[in-house]
Parts: C-alpha cells; sequence; structure tokens
C-alpha cells in the first residue's frame, strides 16, 4: 500500500538509460523563468512594501526609489548574466565563491545561501497568506497558519516529483499574475496619466525642500534606508545561475535568456508598484493590517463596485499563488547547493544522492523541515522574515560578485573586454554590499542579529563534518600497499576465464580507494588459498555532481569502469583471476543485488563480500555521516538465500589522538594504532 501510494504521489522511476531523458527533465527558458525567475518577480509582494513603507513623510522620494530599484536589479542581473557564461554548469553563490576565493570562503557563501532558500519559502508562503487575508474577513485569520504549513507540504510532494512537472503545474499562474499587474499598471495610468508631470514638478520642489531642511547628507540617509529596506525586492536573481543544470542545452544560452526575462519583468513590476503608490497616494495601513500592494488596489477599484472587488480578488490571489511559486526556487536550488557541499564533504554524502524521480529527496526533506520551524518561530511575521532572507541574500551576492572582479583582474589576457566586465561586478559588488551594511544596521535588534548567529552555527556545523571526514580518509590509508598496478589502464571491462564451478569471491566495491583495496585484502587473508577467483561488482551511481547531461554520465560510466580495471589489475596481481561487472542506478542497492543475483545463478560457489568501515568507539553520527549499504545489500541477499559476509576496515583515529605515558602516538583514547600488515609478497596467515 505504501509502494502504490507512494508511486501515486511521486510517479514512476526514469529509466536512465533512456536517450531522451535530459531532454524530458530540462527546461526552456520559459519554464525556467517561471520557476527560477518567480523567485525575483515574486519579490515584488513585499519589497516595494517595506521600501515604500521605510520613506515614512517623505514620499517625494519615492520617484527616486523606482528608478533605483529598477536600476540595481538591472545591474545584479548582468553581473550575474557574466557568472553563468563563466559557470555553465551552475555558478551559485557556493561554486563561484570556493572557485574564485577558496574553499573557506565558498562555505560561507554555501551556508549563506542555505539559510536563504530555507527563507525563501518561509517569506513567499507568509507573505502569500497575508495577500489572500488582506481581503478575507477577519473572523478567518484561525485558518491562516494552517493553510502556510498545508502549502510548504504540497510543494515539498510536487518537488519530489521531479522539478519539471511541479513547473508545469505553476506555468497558468504565473501567466495570470503577470496579466493581472500588468493590468493594474495600464489602469493606473490611464486614470492618472495627467497627474505625472505635475507630480514631477511636485516632488522635485518637495526634495529641494527636505534637502534644505535635513541638509543633502540627511536625505540621502532616508533615501539609502529605504532603499536597503527593500533589499528584498532584489533576492531571488541568484537562483537562475545556480539552476543551469537544470536548464535545456545550449545552457548558457538558456540560462542568460532566462536571466534577461526575469530581470526586466522584475524591474518594470517593482519600479511600477512603486510609482503605482506615489501616483495613488495611497493611505499606509498598520502593520499586519493589510499590505500596501491590497492597499494600491482598493483605491485603485474604489470606484468600480462589484467588478472592482473581483479584480482586487483575483489580482490577490495571483500575488500568493506567484508567492507560492517563489518558494519553489527554495526546493529547487536549495537541494542543489547541499548537494554540491556534499561533495566538498561540507555535509553528509547523503545528500548527492537522487531518488527514483531523480530529485534530490534528502535535501528536500531537510529544506522542507527547516521551512515549517522558521515559519512556527518568527509567526510568519513577513517583516522579520525579510530582514532574516535579505541579509544572506547580499552575503552571497558580495562575494560572488568580489569573486567576478577578482577574477577579471587576475586573468585580463583571457578577457579581452575585462575592464566593461570588471566595472558591471565592481559596481554590483559596491551595491551589494552597502545594501548588506545598512540593513544589518538598521534591523540588527529586530531580528538581524539572529540571521547572522543561525549562519555562523550552520558553517560550524559544516567545518565539524568536513575536519570528521580528512580524518576517516586519512585514517583509511594507514595500511601500506607495496604493490604496483600495472600502469596505464585502459579501463575497458575485464573478464577473464573464470571456472563457473571454483570457489568465487563476489567483492563490492565503489571508487578505487582504500575501502576495496582493504577489502580485497582482508579476503586474501581470511580466506588464504580458498579463492582463486574474484568477481568485482559496482554501480556507477547517478548522484547530482554527475546528473548534468549526457557527457556527464558517459564519463561517470568511463571512470567506474577505470576504476573496476584497476582493481582487476591488484587482483591479478595478488594471485587471483579476476572479472569485472558494473551497473548503473540512482541508487546502489537495487542494481547490486540484481547483479549480485545473476552471478550466484553463474558461479555456484560464489560468496559475496562488501567492505564496512567500523569505528573504535561507534557514536550516533557515524550511521548518519555515512551510509549502510553494505549492510542493506547483505539483508536483500542474505533474504533470498545468497550468503554474504561484511568485512570490517577499522578506524581508529576519528578522535584527537593521544600521546602514551612512553612518547609514543596512540589512537583514540590512547588505544595503540593497528599495527603494520605482513608483507603482501606472502599470503598472510590467519591468527
Amino acid at each position: 500500500m505504501f509502494q502504490r501510494l507512494k508511486r501515486l504521489l511521486v510517479g514512476a522511476p526514469r529509466d536512465l538509460d533512456d536517450p531522451h531523458l535530459f531532454h524530458k527533465v530540462s527546461l526552456i527558458a520559459f519554464l525556467a523563468w517561471v520557476g527560477l525567475g518567480a523567485d525575483g518577480l515574486s519579490s515584488s509582494a513585499y519589497g516595494p512594501d517595506e521600501a515604500f513603507r521605510a520613506l515614512g513623510e517623505h514620499r517625494e522620494l519615492a520617484m527616486l526609489l523606482a528608478v533605483a530599484t529598477a536600476l540595481t536589479v538591472l545591474i545584479i542581473s548582468a553581473a550575474y548574466s557574466n557568472i553563468i557564461e563563466r559557470f555553465p554548469s551552475g555558478g551559485g553563490g557556493y561554486v563561484v565563491s570556493t572557485k574564485l576565493l577558496g574553499s573557506s570562503v565558498g562555505v560561507v557563501s554555501g551556508c549563506a545561501l542555505l539559510v536563504d532558500y530555507v527563507l525563501t519559502i518561509t517569506v513567499s508562503i507568509a507573505s502569500g497568506a497575508d495577500q489572500i487575508f488582506s481581503f478575507l474577513p477577519a473572523n478567518l485569520l484561525a485558518y491562516k497558519w494552517p493553510l502556510e504549513f498545508a502549502a510548504i507540504v504540497a510543494l515539498t510532494v510536487m518537488n519530489l516529483r521531479g522539478v519539471k512537472e511541479s513547473i508545469r503545474v505553476l506555468v497558468p499562474i504565473f501567466l495570470l499574475f503577470l496579466a493581472m499587474h500588468i493590468a493594474t499598471f495600464i489602469a493606473v495610468l490611464f486614470q492618472h496619466a495627467g497627474r505625472v508631470p505635475s507630480l514631477i514638478v511636485e516632488d522635485t520642489t518637495k526634495i529641494g525642500a527636505t534637502v534644505s531642511t535635513v541638509g543633502a547628507l540627511g536625505t540621502f540617509l532616508i533615501f539609502a534606508r529605504a532603499y536597503s529596506m527593500g533589499a528584498g525586492t532584489f533576492t531571488g536573481i541568484e537562483a537562475v545561475s545556480n539552476g543551469l543544470q537544470i536548464m535545456r542545452e545550449p545552457r548558457v544560452a538558456t540560462g542568460k535568456r532566462t536571466m534577461v526575462y526575469m530581470a526586466i519583468s522584475l524591474a518594470l513590476t517593482a519600479g511600477g508598484i512603486l510609482f503605482s503608490y506615489l501616483l495613488l497616494d495611497i493611505a499606509i495601513p498598520r502593520p499586519g493590517e493589510k499590505t500596501l500592494n491590497a492597499a494600491m488596489l482598493e483605491s485603485l477599484t474604489g470606484s468600480w463596485g462589484t467588478f472592482g472587488h473581483v479584480f482586487v480578488g483575483i489580482t490577490l490571489l495571483s500575488e500568493a499563488a506567484l508567492l507560492v511559486i517563489a518558494a519553489q526556487t527554495g526546493f529547487i536550488d536549495g537541494p542543489r547547493v547541499m548537494a554540491n557541499m556534499a561533495l566538498d564533504s561540507w555535509l553528509p554524502h547523503r545528500f548527492t544522492s537522487l531518488s527514483e524521480r531523480l530529485s534530490m529527496h534528502y535535501g528536500i526533506f531537510i529544506i522542507s523541515i527547516a521551512a515549517i520551524a522558521a515559519l512556527l518561530w518568527t509567526h510568519g511575521q513577513v517583516d522579520t522574515l525579510v530582514t532574516m532572507y535579505s541579509i544572506n541574500v547580499f552575503i552571497t551576492f558580495s562575494l560572488s560578485t568580489l569573486g567576478m572582479c577578482w577574477l577579471y583582474l587576475s586573468k585580463r589576457r583571457e578577457y579581452p573586454d575585462w575592464r566593461r566586465r570588471l566595472s558591471v561586478q565592481g559596481i554590483a559588488f559596491i551595491l551589494c554590499l552597502s545594501i548588506l551594511c545598512l540593513v544589518v544596521y538598521e534591523k540588527f535588534e529586530a531580528g538581524a542579529w539572529v540571521t547572522l548567529a543561525v549562519t555562523l552555527c550552520v558553517i560550524s556545523f559544516c567545518a565539524l563534518i568536513r575536519r570528521y571526514y580528512r580524518k576517516v580518509y586519512a585514517n583509511l590509508g594507514f595500511l601500506p600497499i607495496e604493490i604496483e598496478i600495472p600502469n596505464p589502464v585502459d579501463g575497458t571491462p575485464v573478464n577473464d576465464h573464470l571456472d563457473h564451478m571454483q570457489p568465487t569471491a563476489v567483492l563490492l566495491v565503489g571508487g578505487y580507494s582504500g575501502l576495496g583495496i582493504h577489502s580485497l585484502l582482508e579476503i586474501r587473508r581470511v580466506f588464504p588459498e580458498y579463492f582463486k577467483q574474484v568477481v568485482f561488482v559496482t554501480v556507477a551511481v547517478v548522484d547530482s555532481g554527475s546528473f548534468k547531461g549526457t557527457a556527464e554520465i558517459d564519463a561517470l560510466k568511463k571512470d567506474t569502469q577505470l576504476s573496476l580495471a584497476k582493481y582487476a589489475a591488484l587482483a591479478r596481481k595478488l594471485g587471483f583471476k579476476a572479472s569485472t561487472v558494473m551497473a548503473v542506478g540512482n541508487e546502489p542497492v537495487a542494481p547490486a543485488v540484481e547483479q549480485c543475483c545473476e552471478l550466484a545463478l553463474r558461479y555456484r560457489k560464489a560468496m559475496f563480500f562488501a567492505g564496512k568501515l567500523v569505528f573504535h568507539q561507534e557514536s550516533w553520527y557515524h550511521r548518519f555521516l555515512h551510509n549502510e549499504t553494505a549492510l542493506a545489500i547483505q539483508h536483500r541477499l542474505q533474504w533470498l538465500g545468497y550468503p554474504m559476509v561484511v568485512l570490517p576496515i577499522r578506524i581508529w583515529g576519528t578522535r584527537r589522538k593521544r600521546t602514551n605515558p612512553n612518547g609514543e602516538a596512540g589512537g583514540e583514547h590512547g588505544a595503540p594504532p593497528p599495527a603494520a600488515p605482513e608483507p603482501l609478497s606472502q599470503p598472510q596467515k590467519r591468527t
């Protein structure tokens, strides 16, 4: 029943051998604009609202604010278009900062992005609910939180089905939002077009009066504060460059076209909303009462009668629905950032795995749970969430644009037009850093410190995981191997003529690493002179690092065959006959079990082996940081009646090593390190 329900909600597994697979799951520019650009476009529902409220009595600055907002969107978008060109496989803030500024800076940008995408979901859902309940009766407010939670759960299920399927459902909503807002701006201009010349003159006079009253610096500070409070308007631009992996080939052209769509639509929408506030001279409602967009629409349609009420309701519903689409960006790009960081061992490696539908299911679940927790902690207050959200966005923006500035300065010869590119990145860096400093200064006690503290905790957590993995890898290489493997190994499948009636060791391995080598040596030590032939079985696991295109999957298969050839060469050097078998899948267990069942029918005296790391002191986090693939395969094979042995590969020093009283280095908690093995020229005796 569970499997049937899962298949109904999530869908059937994807076929990795389908030659048209990437065409089916990739997005054209329009769909990418819907799925990724909606994050930026939806920010017009709360960014201009915050900026206009921050002006207070100085509404005369709203026209300049609208122009500055539109220009900032275009400048940051141009900067990220260069990033798309430089990083065609996905140039999110984590990748850009890691490649250009180093891994230490990269983890800061990556952690800021993770918190950012969690808050993307939270602020989008909360703001969407505010839009809906702005025109609903007050007695229905009790249903606001259940509606928000239901929206997050629904998006989680949709993204488990796959990115393209979830975006197709949302296309009509996106088009409705555009249509209703274009109609709104046309109506505002039609009703108040005659006021525009006089309004410009009037506001120019008021600006002069403000300068004479508070001074040029005071006027600039008022403007800068409102400009920074509307920082939420600029969020979401980074999502396009981070989501290039899901775009249709040619990716760079598709990504840049998507960026153009998003930049123009966001600049016109955000600037148009601020200008409409000014033209309609709306009264600012109290916080929590209704949104400024709702007040703007009510002011516009006050004389339209019943049609006006319907127009307001449909427009606010389209805004709320688009905000739900914006939350989709957090589910698309958040797990992708987690996967990229997991590939570099900043996060548990399991976050790189893909589900049957080729979605990053672990990351989706974590992002969803974190978004619900943030919603509960902030009680869905949009102003607090926007402040927390915008800080982390501009940490990433600042580091990415700084990295691109360094790139153009250090590699001027590679870019003939480096001066133009550097000027764009430099202006974008100054703008992003200025907004970041202003938001932190203005809102430090109103929630900014919480964002900084949470981001710092996430960075510390990632640093601990990275440190742990490095110690494990270092200790895994403790055993010296004095065997020269024939070189080069061409990577062609190895198939010695094995005797199907002789005892055969079937060893499940991953890449060519210490774990597989130690497992082979353990078979030789524990069963001396018993096994004369060995079959190496592996699964080329298509994870988020390799699921980028047909070329990447072909390269994965080639690398996997090369690793198998190295294992076979090592086995021959040790006196075994060797053969190799490879399968391809999105996870290792089911394909490996299928291959083992076929080998069990072929070799009558086959025994299956796999290595597993064991630790001197097992802790709760070991299962979280290491997969249980060997045990899962063993369980399935034993249920089918086939014998399998899990070989323990001991890891001693995952914690700080101590020194024994005699001054020699000891293992964990003073335990002696494992003794060096006997020379490999002779079979080791079983003790």
